[in-house]
């Protein structure tokens, strides 16, 4: 190279960095460049969603939020959980606020609560203050809020993570429709009961219900949508699910640990048709085809231990869903993966209490526009909106 060209070339960086357009990284060249042409989708916290609820309710740890066919946000929480210092002072006639909200709560677009329903209990499932539904005897209603789906005929899913393990079925209004799981699991091959169900996802091509039951199984189980009836599960590599012995721990060996799914916490699928899961335990996320066939796995994280890495993954809004967003509750981020080979390109979020900021990230979901709605269990106890912006170069800020 000569003289001239090289200075040619440092004019050209100057000129680069000092309009924005050159991002300097420790990568190599070849990967820098590779980086340079990989956009990403990137996000704003929106501070104005939701709104204030009403009523000086406040919402308990977040189990799963869901967004319908009219981009209404749902959300699924627990109103046993609010036991902090004044979150009952309202209730116990200390102050004006706080009262426990409804479990199932409806957002539109513009963060303004549309409904609320479903039993406000304590932890025990005692009624907590002035109800706004039922509670209805014909139903059992679950005390740890998990999992909740929108599926394509309106109906409403919830599950129980807590022994009695069981999923329920609604109508948008809160009507009672079925109830899967009549008695705790005692085995992962168990086709009629659960043993701490997780994730929900209902396949609208052939109205198959699919449950991420991991907590104290290990396997995804798919059922009739109408009917309730048994169709097939699988576990870690779409193998028979296998026990630990009684009595032994489910992940002392760490060999063995990967061979079974650790915690099975969420389930969900792509418009081509792929199941993807959240392996919590083991740091990973798994991907099937429909009948069970193991597809690929990617380990998030891996050396994150106790309360693992991934715990929900939603889609990008394009059609193609080129994005994968993976809820890490321990790292306290969104990671953004490429979907179609699950390498990690970026993420947002950091761990706090402000605004944008994370504690224990526990659901995500995507609206129509692309906008993230990530949800938080145990310490911050709420719904953050992050509007999409656009595309950036990776590694942009």
């Amino acid at each position: 190279m000569t003289w001239r060209t090289t200075s040619g070339l440092c004019l050209l960086i100057v000129l680069l960095v000092a309009s924005g357009r050159l991002h300097w990284t420790t990568a190599s060249s070849a990967s820098a460049q590779s980086a340079a042409a990989e956009n990403l989708p990137a996000f704003e916290y929106d501070s104005t969603w939701p709104k204030r609820l009403p009523n000086q309710w406040v919402t308990g740890n977040i189990g799963a939020i869901a967004v319908d066919s009219t981009d209404h946000v749902w959300i699924a929480q627990r109103p046993g959980s609010t036991l902090g210092l004044s979150e009952r002072y309202g209730l116990e006639g200390s102050g004006e606020c706080c009262f426990p909200a409804p479990p199932i709560m409806e957002f539109d677009q513009a963060g303004d609560l549309v409904q609320a329903w479903g039993p406000i209990h304590g932890e025990k499932g005692e009624l907590l203050g002035k109800q706004v539904w039922g509670p209805y005897p014909d139903v059992e209603w679950p005390l740890y809020e998990h999992g909740l789906f929108v599926d394509h005929n309106d109906n409403v899913w919830v599950n129980n993570q807590r022994a009695p393990s069981q999923v329920m079925k609604f109508t948008r209004a809160g009507k009672f429709l079925l109830r899967l799981g009549k008695e705790e699991s005692t085995s992962s091959n168990d086709t009629m009961n659960f043993a701490g169900p997780a994730g929900l996802h209902v396949d609208a091509m052939a109205n198959e219900l699919y449950v991420s039951d991991g907590y104290r199984n290990r396997r995804i189980i798919v059922f009739d949508a109408d009917t309730g009836a048994y169709k097939r599960h699988w576990g870690a590599f779409g193998r028979r699910p296998v026990d630990p012995a009684p009595g032994a721990s489910r992940g002392s060996d760490p060999a063995a640990r990967l061979q079974q799914f650790v915690t099975a916490h969420c389930v969900t699928m792509s418009r081509d048709r792929l199941v993807y899961v959240c392996d919590r335990g083991n740091n990973r996320i798994q991907v099937f085809q429909p009948d069970g066939t193991y597809v690929r796995e990617m380990r998030v994280a891996p050396d994150t231990k106790g309360i693992g890495a991934v715990h929900a993954l939603a889609f990008s809004a394009d059609e193609d869903q080129r994005f994968l967003y993976v809820g890490d509750g321990a790292n306290k981020k969104v990671w953004i993966l490429r979907r179609d080979d699950l390498k990690i390109l970026g993420s947002f979020g950091y761990g706090g209490k402000g605004g944008g900021q994370f504690m224990i990230v526990h659901a995500l979901t995507v609206d129509s526009n692309g906008n993230v709605y990530v949800g938080e269990t145990r310490d911050n106890n709420r719904v953050q909106r992050f509007k999409f912006v656009g595309m950036r170069p990776a590694g942009a800020e």
